[in-house]
């Protein structure tokens, strides 16, 4: 901890050493932390940098202080299964989580080349793009835009407006059920905007998965990216 070589500072490195005890269930919510003199002589650091490293985990939302009292686990990262038949609001209140969908932007446009083959559709086909944000008790935990092909769903877009349910969307759109074809999941840094959505630092870890949904007769009715902020989701393969 003491390497004056380390390129991560020493409190980021007691903050992501936190975050693992709280992935790991050594602490879960409402539990108090250990004193910062006792973190302190567990890092071989003073006090002000334990202080620093429990700050962050504060601004994230996973950490709580009352003067004089301490801090205390405020959440833990959420179990959210990646399997033939996701769907967020499930998965959450699955996890014991409420969970919340913001709308960011909704608009349609012509895909990109690689839109459109994931989609099957004709080079520059129209799309529904859908930007939002997905929260877990009110704390953001991914960011996310999901595309529609308007020539297979042309209310779509309409659906999007009435409600932040892509389940309930489609199947105002005609689409009864459907289902996961594919997933691919990258890890990557969060871009100026990620962060400010996310609430985290510009270049933190992020998880993205890219996905299609078909619908029963094995159409894609939906290409979707989602960026996770790392220490907030642990992705649990549901099969």
């Amino acid at each position: 901890m003491r390497d004056s070589t380390a390129k991560t500072p020493i409190w980021k490195a007691i903050a992501h050493a936190l975050r693992g005890d709280l992935a790991e269930g050594r602490y879960v919510p409402g539990d108090k932390l250990p004193t910062e003199a006792a973190l302190a002589e567990r890092f071989g650091v003073n006090r002000h940098t334990v202080r620093h490293g429990i700050a962050a985990l504060v601004e994230e939302g996973l950490i709580r202080t009352r003067r004089g009292a301490g801090a205390f686990v405020a959440g833990t990262p959420t179990d959210y299964p990646i399997g033939a038949r996701v769907r967020f609001h499930e998965n959450l209140v699955a996890a014991g989580r409420r969970p919340e969908k913001r709308a960011l932007h909704i608009a349609e446009r012509a895909a990109t080349e690689g839109e459109a083959a994931a989609l099957q559709l004709p080079p520059g086909g129209q799309v529904c793009a859908y930007h939002g944000l997905s929260l877990a008790d009110g704390q953001p935990i991914a960011i996310f835009e999901s595309l529609f092909p308007l020539s297979r769903l042309p209310g779509i877009t309409r659906a999007l407006k009435d409600t932040s349910s892509v389940t309930q969307a489609l199947t105002d759109a005609g689409v009864s059920d459907y289902t996961r074809a594919s997933t691919r999941l990258t890890a990557t840094r969060a871009t100026a905007t990620q962060a400010l959505h996310l609430h985290v630092a510009e270049g933190d870890p992020l998880l993205r998965s890219t996905g299609v949904n078909v619908d029963p007769d094995r159409a894609p009715v939906e290409y979707g990216r989602t960026w996770f902020a790392g220490d907030r989701v642990t992705l649990t393969l549901d099969s």
